[in-house]
């Protein structure tokens, strides 16, 4: 699964921003400084990026900085950890996870009324693949699981989630950035960008989109 690159050139016609925009954001934090990757190239160095990457965070910037300061953006994408915590009926209220994802993680671990950043980010995770019917309630628990024991390990550098299916049985991977090759007849349902989960999901705690 080999990450597909975007050149600076094609993004910047592609995405209509200018080149001083494209690095006023990288000092300001809004593009982390691994996404900007030199490599050689026939006419020299040149700059690309991670294609699915870079469009996504364009487009949220783009969608954000008529409401939002730079550095309030950059507190979104930040990966310093959020101190604070929500009520249940807050994340309901508010549209941040569903009744039944809350549901499904309290049965799994305990029944608590106060949720930290880090559990509402794995319900998060759960509700979306939940609502777009990816898996059942039965493999949301062995998500649930997997993301307690690990996601730490691997949510920063470009961490994924993968669904693989095999002869019925299914399987859930977290894994760190690269190539990641699977033996014949598996079948790979979805894989998720743990960054991008985390960016959406603060965007939520702090009020921004609808769930959806």
């Amino acid at each position: 699964m080999e990450q597909e690159l975007i050149s600076k050139k094609d993004l910047l016609e592609l995405t209509g921003i200018s080149y001083g925009q494209l690095y006023r954001w990288k000092r300001k934090n809004l593009i982390p400084e691994e996404w900007f990757i030199r490599k050689s190239t026939y006419t020299g160095q040149e700059t690309f990026f991670p294609k699915e990457q870079i469009l996504d965070r364009v487009e949220k910037i783009k969608n954000l900085k008529d409401d939002l300061s730079l550095d309030e953006i950059a507190g979104m994408f930040s990966t310093v950890p959020i101190t604070t915590a929500l009520e249940r009926h807050e994340l309901i209220e508010r549209n941040i996870v569903s009744d039944i994802a809350l549901k499904l993680y309290t049965q799994q671990f305990a029944e608590q009324q106060r949720f930290t950043f880090k559990e509402v980010l794995h319900i998060y995770i759960l509700d979306k693949l939940l609502s777009k019917g990816d898996i059942n309630l039965e493999e949301g628990k062995t998500l649930l699981q997997l993301l307690h024991d690990h996601f730490e390990k691997v949510e920063q550098a470009g961490g994924q989630l993968i669904f693989i299916r095999k002869m019925g049985v299914t399987s859930f991977i977290l894994a760190q950035s690269g190539d990641i090759y699977f033996e014949e007849g598996v079948r790979v349902v979805f894989t998720m960008n743990l960054l991008t989960c985390m960016e959406e999901c603060k965007l939520k705690w702090h009020g921004g989109e609808s769930h959806g």
